[in-house]
């Protein structure tokens, strides 16, 4: 099948690039022993625009290829190294190109050289954990995913920016106006549906210089699908003027200039949205004697309806001259009434302020609670679930967000089922409140939860030294020369580094007894 050479009107399906993994990772040096964590964050995916390009005047690019993917951020590296940005893919469209979604909803609408639109905006980059590092968590043992990208389907639909709209029944000579007028050069044939494409030119009248699309003709019922008029409706709502030519050479049966003027205004009326557009009515090919005669007779009529009327003949150029002056005088008016659009700024999509940043709702059928919010649903998606440690770090940020405090006032009881975000990419857990998990379950570094709590060994601990102290001070006289002598094994508070160094002393001095013991016993037998 023939691809066409225009196309006003297409879906296209786009998907912003993923964002890089954050890198875990901890300097290693020589003399170096504790360099720290330096996993560099990923980069970020890039994303997809959409931007005015003065020299495209089709959508006929997207009609043929309508799956457009942008790359992916580069994972990050050690020694603080940050992954490269994906790069971001710009596609070109003509100027007022309107975007909407599978749905209808107008999201955006390019109108002016350089007017962008980021139709997917490209996933964040993960942390490495030498972002994640804190006060408290010294070396963290893990790193952010990246975010995935977003993937949407758009249609675009091309209204052409015209200042004046021709219109008019089949054959009644609008590419032949168009042609003569302007440098524009369309398909002219006699026969209906010559023109299947709108076509521009570039009108010069005095200090005016305007432009001109010749719009595919219309016939009754063309709001509501037939022929081809219904395809290029949306091509007049730009248009600043609309000029009606008129047939006044037709040998059609049932057809007059003012009947088809009503037709063709019943269907304008029908498409909507063009009620307060000034119009120009052109009675065409009154080089024919009857077709002179015809605009003679219904000149006088039409101008007590309003219009103003303008007798022309595309073959001999007369009254072209006066149609021009009358369509930049509109235009001129026109733009002075209109304020210059600002196209460097859209705004698009925006979202609530304020308000709860996550809410949780009760499930039906005792299906436990659901959980959804921005932020949740999305860190979620930066967790690594296979890492223990970072599973632990997204319970702490969801309990300091609130959500078990939300959970226990709904009356949510241990044991019932928590879902945070909807489809596939959704976590079910058991509630558990107040599981201290970064410390006995995850063994989180850097942190550790039993440092907080009011042990007894540490009040032990505590106590003693104050007795310790107030001995050196010389506020008791009692023997201390055995302090700490005896003490049970939970009453000293040692870090994993220092309770292996004691014992490894404890064992070189087991070793060393038992040598010593091996060599007495040798001496007693032989002496």
């Amino acid at each position: 099948m023939a691809i066409p050479s225009f196309v006003d009107r297409v879906t296209v399906h786009v998907t912003a690039g993923r964002g890089g993994n954050g890198c875990a990772s901890v300097h290693r040096e020589k003399f170096k022993p504790l360099g720290g964590p330096d996993g560099g964050n990923g980069g970020d995916g890039g994303s997809v625009i959409l931007r005015v390009d003065p020299d495209v005047t089709t959508l006929v690019d997207y009609h043929r290829s309508s799956h457009r993917t942008a790359t992916n951020g580069a994972q990050g590296k050690g020694d603080n190294q940050a992954g490269a940005n994906g790069g971001d893919v710009v596609l070109p469209v003509p100027d007022g190109t309107v975007i909407s979604a599978a749905n209808g909803y107008v999201l955006a609408d390019l109108v002016g050289p350089g007017a962008e639109f980021v139709a997917a905006q490209g996933g964040k980059g993960g942390l490495g954990n030498a972002a994640l590092a804190s006060s408290s968590r010294k070396a963290p043992g893990f790193a952010l995913l990246g975010e995935e990208g977003e993937e949407r389907t758009l249609v675009l639909e091309l209204k052409v920016v015209a200042d004046v709209g021709l219109v008019g029944f089949p054959s009644a000579g609008k590419s032949s106006l168009i042609a003569a007028i302007s440098r524009a050069r369309p398909k002219i044939a006699d026969y209906p549906f010559t023109t299947l494409i709108p076509n521009l030119g570039v009108v010069v009248a005095g200090d005016t210089t305007f432009t001109v699309a010749d719009v595919p003709g219309l016939i009754e019922g063309a709001s509501e699908g037939r022929g081809l008029g219904h395809d290029f409706l949306r091509h007049v709502e730009r248009c600043a003027a609309l000029v009606h030519v008129i047939d006044c050479a037709t040998y059609e049966p049932g057809r007059d200039p003012l009947s088809d003027l009503d037709t063709i205004e019943a269907e304008l009326e029908a498409h909507g949205g063009l009620e307060d557009r000034p119009r120009l009515v052109a009675l065409n090919k009154i080089d024919v004697p009857d077709a002179r005669e015809i605009a003679e007779m219904v000149q006088a009529e039409l101008a007590e309806r309003g219009y103003r009327v303008f007798p022309i003949s595309t073959a001999s150029h007369e009254g072209l001259e006066a149609l021009k002056f009358a369509m930049a005088e509109i235009v001129v008016r026109r733009r002075a009434e209109q304020a210059k659009p600002d196209t460097t700024r859209i705004v698009i999509r925006p979202q609530a302020q304020g308000g709860p940043e996550f809410k949780v709702k009760k499930l039906p059928d005792d299906g436990g609670w659901l959980v959804q919010g921005q932020k949740p649903e999305r860190w979620v998606k930066q967790t690594d679930f296979a890492n223990a440690e970072a599973t632990g770090y997204l319970a702490d940020r969801l309990n300091r967000l609130g959500v078990e405090e939300e959970l226990l006032k709904l009356g949510a009881n241990p044991g019932d089922a928590v879902v945070i975000g909807d489809g596939p990419n959704a976590i079910v857990f058991d509630f558990a409140p107040d599981v201290m998990a970064g410390a006995e379950i995850l063994a989180r570094r850097g942190e550790d939860h039993r440092l907080e709590e009011d042990r007894p060994a540490a009040q032990r601990r505590r106590a003693k030294d104050t007795e310790y102290h107030a001995f050196r001070e010389g506020e008791r006289t009692e023997d201390w020369s055995e302090y700490g002598q005896n003490w049970d094994a939970d009453e000293v508070d040692l870090s994993p580094a220092e309770a292996k160094r004691a014992a490894d002393a404890a064992a070189k001095l087991a070793r060393k007894e038992a040598r010593e013991l091996a060599a007495q016993e040798e001496l007693d037998q032989n002496g």
